[in-house]
This record gives structure tokens, C-alpha cells and sequence, in this order.
């Protein structure tokens, strides 16, 4: 990466402070006259027109129309968020906020939607950092500028893309702070807009706006669905080519395993949901191992947790248990069949009119029968469900809805997600799991460093559910077919 040596990236604001005295050119020493003005010129016109709209479009605007019935009268604002710094003068890769990108397709750093209030509705604009300005040097002595990160798009251009007219975002702190009547903002990715309204917004009622936008992705469109399983089989991919380097030497590592699942979420898209798991041996009993910096071993087993994201941001989220060497023993066997055995049981539970909590629960009771049947727990399984005891083993809860992030909605009310209904078009996970930690004495020593799950992206459909993820192999003796074909 290149520095801009001694070229000071920005114009301070208060001229009378700064501690440096600018050229007559109005810029820095070392940049002379001549060169300023070459700056200036000389560049082709790059307009872009006859751009095709993003493929959601009108979805998003459905959502933005949905958006405005529930708060009438209320300028809405919902931020993108800021680049934030990694090191020093490097910062990490952007993701957009999930309301901002559900609502605009816009994926852009600063950018930020506001919904004014009209007597027929909301009037939406899209406020974004347009062209650099050759005139005043911001294209190559900024650090926004576009000689240092590349062409943005234009406003107009940006109205074709998303349907939406666009402003300078630069203008619209000033516009927030003289705006009267009631305003509500999604809080927590740009404090300048936040700032700016600091007198005119409360908590509650911002929470209110961001409540409403979880709730609102619960249901997924045609669109949402379809982004699903492009991630889902991207990620069934990227197990593939784990799968096919686990006898290589060099893939000795867990970091090797994580490197391997991220290069194809970088080809093929945005980048990976969230942080792979690769644990291989007694890591699988680390719930979100993500470390990555053990030994990978013949005769263990590998737990790889991870999920490829889409340009449009919609992740998969899918777990396989492996057998390094391409066979489980027998009493991997056994664990991996009782994990697989009620992970059946909870996608059966996966239904429309159903609870939410009802996959959870059917793959508990199975999960708790097996413990009891092994010795491991005093029955009947009633007692043990009631007292919760095979949680010592299971830990975790059996899945979570997926979308846009990993653990979607997680705004939503307690009533209308997990003591919900399932309806067609919601998306969740099914991950039961059992894990026996290597220093657990309340287990004989053959179970101990074993950890198992399986995941799978999961439907509801009218009339029942579609894994997603139905791709790679769930049973023990399937997962061992598979990953003999491709080592062979």
C-alpha cells in the first residue's frame, strides 16, 4: 500500500488553527503551482449512462414503502456507517449496515437514506460522497479522494442504480440540524448523523425504527431466497475443496483449512459471513473456535463451521463434521449418528403454523435419549429434559434465522421470533451438537475431545421445508462416500 508522503489528506476546517501554512494554490507545501494546475485537467469524461438498476430494486422499494406506512408523518434516517480504522492509516474492509443495504441495494461507505415525511407518504433520498472535485485537489490529495480508492459513482449515475434521487452527503448534517418534527435514526454506525441529531431523537423511539426493520426481514422475498442459495452453494463448494486437501501435507494447520474456505468466498463472493470455524480434534468442543491455530491430525475429527457471503450480503451458515482421514471410528461414529439423528428430527420440526421453538425442542429429547441410553446422565429423559441436564453436552440452542447476517433479526421482539410461528419464507438454521470436553470426568475417556455438529440452512416452505445446504452429505456413511470421491 502507498503513502501520500508529506501531501496532508484533508483541509482542516478551521484554517486559522492549522499548523502548517498553505501554498497561494490553496494547497500543501509540495505542491507546486504547475502541478496543481496539471492536476486540474486533462482527465476524460467517465459519466457512465444507461446503467441497468440493482436487481432489487423493487424490492427495496416495497420495503421502503412498508417502512413509511408504519411511521407517518417521521423523517426516517438510516445510515450505511463509516469506514473504521484497522492501523494507523489503513482501515478494515467495509460492510454497509444491514437496514441501510436492505432498504437502498447501495453497499457504499457514507452513504445514508432519509425518508422525508409527505402528505402522501415519504419522499426517499440516498445522500453518497459523489465525484472527487479535480478543481480543488480532493481527487488526489484526499484521502476520500478517488486517485487513492478508486471512481465512485456519480449522483446521477447512483439514481439509476437504485431508483432513488441522490444528494451530497456532505450537506446533510447541516439539513438534519434545521429540520423540525419528529425524526427517528438507526443508531450505532455514523456518529456525525447521530450527532446531528442529538436534540431531536430519543432511544426508545430509534428503537422502535430498528425493531421494526428486524422484524420486517423475518420473511424473505423471492430475491432474499434466491442470494440464500447462491451463498449456500459457494460455501457447499468451498467444502468441497477443504475436503480435498485435507491428506495434502501443507493442510497440517486449521489456518490452512480457513485459508482454503476464503479463497473461494473471495472468488466467487463478497467474502466470508463471519468468522470461519475450523477446529480440528478437541477445538470441535470450542463453540466459536475461530482461533484456527491448531493441528490438524489424522484420526481426529474436523469441525468447519462457515459460510460464504454474497455481494448483496446475504451469508450462508453451514457446520460438517469430518473425519480427517476419511473414516469415522467407532465412537466418532456414534456421536456423529446421535447429532445426525436429531438434527432429522429438528428439521422435521421445521413447519409452517409450527413454533419457532419446536426444531429446538425435537432435537433435544433425541439428543437427551442418547445420553441417557450411553450411562452418561441418570433418566427417565422427562427428568432430564426438565432439569436440563443434557445441556452439560448439547450447550447451545438448535438455530437461529439467516439472512443478511449470520444471526438475522436479532432485533426482533421475544413474541415474534422465538415465542413466534414459522412462516413461509423465513430461513433458519438447524445445528444440534454434542460436545465432550477433553477435561470432562463425567464422561468415560473414549468420549472425551470429541465435538460434533451438523448444520444446515433450512426453508419453510408452504408445505413443509427445503434444506438449502441438502448439497453436502448429513449421514456418517454419506460424508465418508463423499470424501472418498474427491480425494480419489
Amino acid at each position: 500500500m502507498t503513502v501520500a508522503d508529506e501531501l496532508t489528506p484533508e483541509t482542516p476546517e478551521d484554517e486559522s488553527e492549522e499548523p502548517i501554512k498553505k501554498r497561494k494554490n490553496g494547497l500543501y507545501p509540495g505542491v507546486s503551482d504547475e502541478l496543481a494546475e496539471s492536476m486540474k485537467s486533462g482527465w476524460a469524461d467517465t459519466e457512465l449512462h444507461d446503467l441497468r438498476p440493482v436487481e432489487q430494486v423493487e424490492h427495496t422499494a416495497r420495503r421502503r414503502a412498508a417502512l413509511s406506512a408504519r411511521f407517518p408523518g417521521e423523517r426516517l434516517v438510516i445510515p450505511a456507517g463509516n469506514l473504521k480504522i484497522r492501523s494507523n492509516d489503513t482501515e478494515y474492509p467495509f460492510r454497509a449496515s444491514v437496514e441501510y443495504a436492505y432498504l437502498t441495494g447501495s453497499l457504499t461507505e457514507d452513504g445514508v437514506l432519509v425518508l422525508e415525511p409527505t402528505a402522501e407518504g415519504h419522499k426517499a433520498t440516498i445522500y453518497l460522497l459523489p465525484r472527487s472535485d479535480r478543481e480543488n485537489g480532493e481527487f488526489w490529495l484526499s484521502g476520500q479522494g478517488e486517485l487513492w480508492v478508486g471512481r465512485r459513482h456519480s449522483l446521477t449515475e447512483a439514481e439509476q442504480l437504485y431508483g432513488i434521487p441522490a444528494s451530497d452527503v456532505r450537506e446533510l448534517p447541516a439539513a438534519l440540524r434545521e429540520a423540525t418534527g419528529p425524526v427517528r435514526v438507526v443508531r450505532g454506525y455514523d456518529a456525525g448523523i447521530k450527532a446531528a441529531l442529538t436534540d431531536k431523537v430519543t432511544a426508545e423511539r430509534d428503537e422502535e425504527l430498528r425493531v421494526f426493520l428486524s422484524e420486517a426481514r423475518l420473511v424473505k422475498d423471492e430475491f432474499e431466497i434466491g442470494e440464500l442459495q447462491k451463498a449456500v452453494d459457494s460455501t457447499v463448494r468451498g467444502f468441497e475443496d477443504v475436503v480435498k486437501v485435507l491428506d495434502k501435507p501443507e493442510a497440517r494447520t486449521e489456518r490452512y483449512i480457513e485459508g482454503t474456505f476464503f479463497l473461494r468466498a473471495r472468488v466467487e463472493g463478497n467474502d466470508i459471513g463471519y468468522s470461519s470455524i475450523c477446529a480440528a480434534g478437541p477445538h470441535a468442543c470450542t463453540l466459536h473456535w475461530v482461533r484456527n491455530d491448531g493441528p490438524v491430525r489424522s484420526g481426529d475429527l474436523l469441525l468447519l463451521d462457515a459460510g460464504v457471503e454474497t455481494y448483496t450480503l446475504y451469508t450462508a451458515d453451514v457446520t460438517r463434521t469430518l473425519p480427517i482421514n476419511g473414516r469415522f471410528s467407532d465412537i466418532q461414529k456414534q456421536v456423529y449418528d446421535a447429532v445426525y439423528e436429531a438434527q432429522e428430527a429438528g428439521i422435521a420440526a421445521v413447519q409452517p403454523g409450527g413454533k419457532y421453538r419446536d426444531f429446538h425442542d425435537a432435537a433435544q429429547r433425541v439428543l437427551a435419549e442418547k445420553v441417557v441410553e450411553w450411562g452418561l446422565v441418570e433418566g427417565p429423559v422427562e427428568r432430564v429434559l426438565e432439569l436440563g441436564l443434557q445441556r452439560r453436552w448439547t450447550l447451545h440452542g438448535t438455530g437461529h434465522m439467516l439472512g443478511m447476517d449470520v444471526h438475522d433479526c436479532a432485533a426482533a421482539r421475544t413474541e415474534t421470533y422465538v415465542e413466534g410461528t414459522l412462516e413461509p419464507g423465513m430461513v433458519l438454521t438447524v445445528e444440534p451438537g454434542l460436545y465432550f470436553q477433553a477435561d470432562d470426568l463425567t464422561v468415560p475417556e473414549e468420549y472425551r475431545g470429541i465435538g460434533v455438529r451438523i448444520e444446515d440452512d433450512i426453508l419453510v416452505t408452504e408445505d413443509g421445508n427445503r434444506n438449502l445446504s441438502d448439497g453436502l452429505p448429513r449421514t456418517s456413511a454419506e460424508v465418508e462416500s463423499w470424501m472418498a470421491s474427491l480425494k480419489g
